[in-house]
C-alpha cells in the first residue's frame, strides 16, 4: 500500500505551544508581583494610591490592545490582539510605573510602545527592541519628574538604589533592610519591589519552559560580580552587592524582559554574550551613570546588538567545509 508523504522544508519542529499560550503563561507569572505590589501600595500609601495603581494597570492593558487593534484595522491587517502579546506589553509597562503617576502618562507610553516600536516594524516578531521598555524609556525622557518621584506614607522618599548611589551602604541599610527589599516593602514601581514575588513568577516560567535559565541567571550573576568587586573596593562589601541584586528591578528585567523571544539571541553562545553584556552595562549605568537605575537602558541597548551577536555566534552546519580562497 502506497502512503503519501508530506514533504516540507526544515526545520521539522512540532510543539503544542502557541503565541497565545506563551503569553498567557507570562501574564500568570506576573500575577504574584502584581498582587504583592498592590498589597504593599495599599498598606504603605493608602487606598487612593492603591486604586490609582489598579487604574494604571487596567489602562495600560486596555490602551495597548486598543492601539494594536486600531492600527491593524486601519492598515487592513489581520487582527492579532487575541495572541495576548499587546496585553503583556501593557502589563509589563504598567508594572514599571510609579503607583502615583497620572494614568494618561503610561497610556502615552503604551501607544508609543505598540504603534511606533512594534507595529511600524511589522508587528510581533519584527520589533527590534522590547516595546514595553522602549515605552518606559520614552516616558523617562518625556516625563522625568513624574517617572522618578516616589513616596512612602505620603512623604517623598528615595528608592533603595537611589539612597545607595547618593550615600553609602550604611545610609541605605538604615532606611531599608534587605528583608524589606526581598518582601517588597520599599518605594519603587508597582511591580519591581518584591524579589520573592518575582522569583515565584520566574520559577513558574522556568517550570513551563517558557524561558531558560541562561540569560537571566548569567545577567544577574554578571551584575552581581561587578557590584561585589566595586563594593569590596569602596568598603560596601557583600551587602552592597545584595542591594544591587534585590533593588532597581534587576530580577524583573532579567526574567521578564531580557528573555523576550524577539529581542534576545536564539543561539546558546549568543545568549551568554548577551547576558554578560546586559550585566556589565547595568552595573556601569548604576555605578557610574547619572541615574541609580540602569536595567531598562541596558536591555534596550543590548537589544540593538542582537543581530551582531547572532552573526558571530551562529553554529556552523554539520559537515560544512569552507572553500579555500584561490591565491
Amino acid at each position: 500500500m502506497n502512503k503519501k508523504l508530506n514533504v516540507s522544508a526544515s526545520p521539522h519542529v512540532r510543539s503544542k505551544d502557541s503565541t497565545s499560550s506563551i503569553m498567557r503563561d507570562v501574564i500568570i507569572a506576573m500575577v504574584p508581583t502584581t498582587l504583592v505590589g498592590l498589597f504593599n501600595i495599599f498598606k504603605n500609601n493608602g487606598a487612593g494610591t492603591g486604586i490609582n495603581a489598579i487604574i494604571i494597570i487596567a489602562v495600560c492593558i486596555a490602551v495597548s490592545m486598543l492601539a494594536e487593534y486600531v492600527f491593524e484595522k486601519g492598515m487592513k491587517k489581520t487582527i492579532t490582539i487575541g495572541d495576548y502579546s499587546a496585553a503583556v506589553t501593557g502589563l509589563i509597562l504598567a508594572l514599571n510605573m510609579p503607583p502615583y503617576i497620572a494614568p494618561w502618562i503610561p497610556a502615552l507610553g503604551c501607544i508609543f510602545a505598540i504603534i511606533v516600536v512594534k507595529m511600524m516594524f511589522g508587528g510581533l516578531g519584527q520589533n527590534f527592541m522590547n516595546p514595553a521598555l522602549a515605552g518606559r524609556c520614552f516616558l523617562l525622557i518625556s516625563f522625568a519628574g513624574a517617572m522618578t518621584q516616589f513616596f512612602a506614607d505620603g512623604v517623598s522618599s528615595a528608592t533603595p538604589m537611589a539612597v545607595l548611589k547618593s550615600a553609602d551602604v550604611a545610609a541605605a541599610t538604615s532606611q531599608y533592610s534587605l528583608l524589606d527589599m526581598f518582601l517588597g516593602m520599599t518605594p519603587g514601581t508597582i511591580g519591581e519591589t518584591s524579589a520573592i514575588a518575582l522569583l515565584i513568577g520566574a520559577a513558574y516560567l522556568l517550570y513551563k519552559k517558557v524561558i531558560t535559565w541562561r540569560i537571566p541567571v548569567i545577567y544577574i550573576c554578571t551584575e552581581a560580580v561587578i557590584a561585589l568587586i566595586y563594593g569590596l573596593a569602596t568598603g560596601g562589601g557583600f551587602v552592597y552587592m545584595l542591594y544591587h541584586v534585590l533593588g532597581g528591578g534587576l530580577i524583573f528585567g532579567a526574567f521578564f524582559m531580557a528573555t523576550d523571544y524577539v529581542t534576545s539571541p536564539i543561539t546558546p553562545k549568543g545568549q551568554i554574550v548577551f547576558a554578560v553584556c546586559l550585566g556589565a552595562l547595568t552595573a556601569i549605568f548604576r555605578i557610574w551613570g547619572g541615574s541609580a537605575e540602569g536595567v531598562s537602558y541596558a536591555i534596550i541597548f543590548c537589544n540593538l546588538l542582537v543581530p551582531l551577536i547572532e552573526q558571530y555566534t551562529m553554529p556552523v552546519p554539520f559537515g560544512l567545509v569552507k572553500e579555500k580562497k584561490e591565491k
